[in-house]
């Protein structure tokens, strides 16, 4: 009865993570390294992200608790759980650039299974492509720079109309005074 009763609360912890979460990533690690394995869970705590192993059941009945559907057929294997509360875009960035970082893709030693941003189930596809979007700072610069780009050119082309004015008077000067 014990039994059952620390798994209810397991899955009921695993809901409330899912439910939480506005990133999550789940990934099969087998044949990663414990040096491996303590290096990226290092990198993802500097991240704000949240990473432990789960059992393919138990996350299968807190994804069914908390209506997320899709999970179903991508928890066989290995299971690790990766989310964060903060960035949707974290777990997504740092196990990708972790796989990429150790090669770990070609031995399929960690790969990606599926994922979810703000509820909605994605594939080991677009969480890649979701970590290779830049961050929200870049984003905003590169827009702040593309907002500044007008103002700066009228800046360029009305000193441009000075700076030859400034020319053509001094080549006046300059012919007035050797005549």
């Amino acid at each position: 009865m014990a039994n059952l009763t620390k798994k209810q609360a397991i899955v009921a912890e695993l809901k409330d993570q899912l439910t939480n979460a506005k990133g999550v990533v789940l990934t099969s690690y087998k044949g990663l390294t414990v040096a491996q394995d303590t290096e990226l869970r290092r990198e993802l705590r500097a991240a704000g992200v949240t990473y432990h192993v789960v059992k393919n059941t138990m996350l299968r009945l807190a994804a069914k608790e908390a209506g997320i559907e899709g999970f179903d057929e991508h928890l066989e294997g290995t299971t690790a759980f990766a989310f964060s509360t903060e960035d949707a875009i974290a777990p997504a960035k740092v196990i990708c650039g972790f796989i990429k970082k150790n090669k770990l893709d070609e031995n399929e030693v960690l790969t990606i299974k599926v994922g979810t941003v703000e509820g909605k189930v994605i594939d080991a596809k677009e969480v890649k492509a979701l970590a290779s979007l830049p961050s929200r700072e870049e984003l905003i610069a590169k827009m702040l720079g593309s907002m500044n780009a007008p103002i700066s050119n009228t800046v360029n082309v009305l000193q441009g109309v000075i700076r030859n004015a400034v020319y053509v008077l001094d080549a006046v000067r300059a012919q007035k005074e050797s005549a």
